[in-house]
């Protein structure tokens, strides 16, 4: 099997998110911050993956060791970096998450919800509890909770799946556009660093991180016809957790205009 076979056949799932109705759902500002307020979730959460990935992949530890592949050790070392310490609209330095966090508070977005969801996490110290403990839509949590299932089997190439194929490379081109038809049609709303974060996604996503990252399921899966065929398993399962997210917006969109 090979990445392009992988390609294939969660291409169907690929495009129920491409053309998902919700894009067409946000067209006020509070549409907006609602959309923001439960993708903040997935952006958390992918960080989560890209560390388990580094943990699994490289030597986190002391006394340091020569932990597998040198060509995946540096992949996944050089996605760390742009992820965690990625360079800001102002010029600073700035993980994508507090990108983000950032970028929602300049647009009028309340992180309230994931503050209290962190903050739950540090105190309870298992994030299983935290997600079945929080006031998140249902979806949402099931989106989470896959998320750390697939860390907590601790098998690379599921984790290297969910971080690589769970993860549109599309969807922030969409937004970006739909971004920039707010600034025009909203601008007392200052959405220059949203605009920039996806923009940033975008740009790495296409030309680094995405072929790093198949480059490193190749490498992690080799010829093992199972870890492939795992590979596909994770992928699709991602994709419908996220599709579930989407719906998830969605239907807080559609409550929201009926309560209007």
């Amino acid at each position: 099997m090979t990445i392009q076979i992988i390609n294939n056949k969660i291409q169907e799932h690929k495009n129920q998110l491409l053309s998902h109705s919700l894009y067409e759902k946000v067209r006020t500002i509070d549409d907006l911050h609602c959309f923001l307020e439960n993708h903040i979730f997935a952006v958390w959460d992918f960080m989560s993956l890209l560390k388990a990935l580094q943990n699994k992949l490289t030597c986190t530890t002391t006394p340091w060791l020569p932990i597998g592949n040198p060509a995946i050790r540096y992949l996944i070392n050089e996605i760390v970096v742009a992820e965690e310490t990625d360079m800001t609209i102002d010029g600073k330095r700035s993980s994508h998450f507090e990108m983000y966090i950032d970028a929602m508070q300049q647009s009028g977005a309340s992180t309230a919800q994931i503050d209290a969801f962190l903050a739950n996490v540090e105190a309870t110290k298992n994030i299983f509890v935290s997600i079945k403990q929080s006031d998140l839509h249902p979806n949402v949590k099931a989106f989470l909770d896959f998320t750390f299932r697939v860390i907590e089997q601790g098998k690379p190439h599921e984790i290297a799946a969910a971080f690589t194929f769970g993860r549109e490379d599309l969807i922030p081109n969409m937004f970006t556009e739909i971004l920039k038809n707010f600034q025009q049609n909203f601008p007392e709303t200052d959405l220059s660093k949203l605009i920039y974060y996806f923009e940033r996604h975008i740009e790495l996503d296409a030309d680094e991180h995405g072929p790093m990252a198949m480059q490193m399921i190749t490498e992690l899966c080799g010829d093992s016809e199972q870890k492939w065929k795992e590979v596909e398993e994770v992928s699709v399962q991602a994709l419908e957790k996220r599709i579930g997210l989407w719906n998830a917006i969605e239907e807080q969109l559609e409550l929201r205009l009926e309560m209007a």
